[in-house]
């Protein structure tokens, strides 16, 4: 049986190609109008422009040959240098763009397994030891090379626990990573404790800040009181820190998808090149993991640092840090929650206070709301990456907020509804193979190919499930373990109220 939407026969003029992607689009997260809290980072429409027009005009070109296409190594070493300069980084500092933060992650792990394969071949079961609110992305990195990636658990400020993290360290152990800040909760680990342990060990020291990078060092220049903690050195000037991660499609503001790997020197990072001198096709070399490399992106990235410069991201840290200071007040005078750390930038985790509504529940009631929003686990939080465009919204958004919270205190039994239930299942099911074959499954069906009619033929009223179903729509759950929440809940809440 063929796929239900095979190949047209004759193309599609232009503008209907035109029209069924506007209709497409419409059902996408409002980011335009500041409605989605992750995903999306923009600075401004004019820059906006820019950034499309430079992309634009490098569509065809290929870095994969730097020979061929000089004028994107050029653009790609110049984004380094820069980089390496705002990391308080010297003229040793060497990196190279890649596709996005994963790609830089998994080439830091690659970099660390290479290294000990040269400089402790008796290693037989390398291991990286990441903080628990390190990137998902470390895990992927260490199946697909053979590493264990090794959690180290969090203390109060949910920053890496220093006295465990030294605890675990082992003859097996090739390297460390830190976050700045981390995704969850948006604080820095303790790097300069961190790096004083991998030199003392002898071990590199990764430093992922795929988010903070563009930020954290116009947020360091700020006065002590527009940020909410303290934030520690976390780059090239901490000895022990061997390479960085940085996003440019972040608070870079570049295209999708630019990231960058640095490493402090030469000889750490010959450690991510594949070199195959054997293969008929002459020699093959690559520097990241890709081979075909866009140049939209590249350029893009270069034409982001250096259209804004130090001033105009200086500028951009000020607004965002105005934004975030609202978005903290506000949570904070909200009865039943609370900021989860002490964040230090524009990433914000909310849980609730012990006893308090639950936190899945009130992300369905902002949902339903119109405001697209993340959720955490470990503790159960609601997550929030913010742009400068949130301040526009930053009343409504949390004048809603309020009102969620009141909502689910005043009826505890929604947390057996929406999404909750399943996001409450997921992070309190301790058999976590079970949750593992559950998402495989559902990640599947989002794959699998599409009903017809093909687009091309008009779209249906209900939009199909698209990949952010799980914060949207999700999996049912059976009726009666529904009802069976329901009633749990509903004797929770009248047991608060006695």
């Amino acid at each position: 049986m063929r796929p239900s939407i095979p190949m047209p026969e004759k193309g599609a003029p232009a503008p209907t190609v035109l029209e069924v992607l506007d209709r497409l689009e419409r059902q996408d997260a409002d980011y335009r109008h500041h409605r989605l809290f992750g995903l999306v980072y923009r600075h401004s429409e004019d820059h906006e422009a820019l950034i499309r027009e430079v992309a634009g005009r490098f569509l065809d070109t290929n870095a994969l040959n730097p020979m061929a296409f000089r004028s994107l190594r050029r653009l790609e070493a110049e984004t380094v240098s820069m980089a390496a300069d705002l990391f308080h980084g010297d003229h040793e500092v060497v990196g190279t763009l890649t596709s996005g933060g994963t790609e830089s992650l998994l080439l830091a792990v690659l970099a660390m397994r290479e290294w000990a394969r040269a400089h402790r071949p008796w290693v037989l079961r390398p291991e990286v030891l990441v903080p628990a609110s390190a990137h998902a992305a470390f895990y992927k990195a260490g199946h697909c090379f053979g590493v264990r990636i090794r959690r180290v658990p969090l203390d109060r400020d949910f920053r890496v626990d220093l006295g465990a993290l030294r605890r675990r360290i082992g003859w097996q152990t090739i390297g460390l990573v830190a976050s700045a800040p981390c995704y969850p909760y948006g604080v820095v680990d303790p790097v300069p404790e961190m790096g004083a342990i991998a030199a003392r060990k002898g071990i590199p020291l990764h430093v992922d800040a795929c988010l903070g990078g563009f930020l954290l060092p116009f947020v360091e220049s700020l006065p002590a009181e527009w940020r909410h903690g303290e934030i520690p050195p976390w780059d090239f000037r901490v000895p022990g820190v061997t390479s960085i991660s940085a996003d440019v499609h972040k608070y870079g503001y570049g295209a999708k998808g630019a990231s960058l790997i640095l490493y402090r020197d030469g000889q750490w990072m010959r450690h991510q090149f594949t070199v195959e001198t054997d293969w008929c096709g002459g020699v093959y070399v690559s520097p990241t993991l890709a081979g075909t490399r866009p140049g939209g992106p590249i350029a893009a990235a270069w034409a982001a640092l250096a259209s804004l410069g130090r001033e105009g991201y200086l500028q951009n840290a000020r607004r965002l840090m105005e934004t975030a200071r609202v978005f903290r007040e506000g949570v904070e005078g909200i009865a039943g929650l609370r900021l989860l750390g002490r964040p230090v930038m524009s990433v914000l985790g909310i849980g609730a206070v012990p006893g308090g509504p639950s936190p899945y529940a009130m992300a369905d009631q902002m949902e339903q709301r119109g405001w697209h929003v993340d959720r955490l686990q470990d503790p159960p939080g609601i997550h929030l990456i913010l742009n400068p465009g949130h301040g526009e919204v930053a009343e409504a958004f949390l004048e809603d907020l309020r009102e969620a919270c009141r909502y689910v205190a005043a009826h505890p039994e929604v947390a057996a509804e929406g999404t909750a239930p399943l996001y409450g299942m997921i992070a309190g099911v301790p058999l976590r193979g079970l949750v593992r074959r559950n998402v495989q499954s559902f990640l599947l069906g989002l794959y699998r190919p599409p009903r017809g009619p093909s687009v091309l033929e008009g779209l249906p009223e209900t939009p199909e499930a698209g990949p952010d179903a799980l914060s949207s729509e999700g999996p049912a759950l059976p009726s009666w373990l529904r009802q069976a929440m329901g009633a749990w809940y509903r004797l929770r809440g009248a047991s608060r109220s006695q």
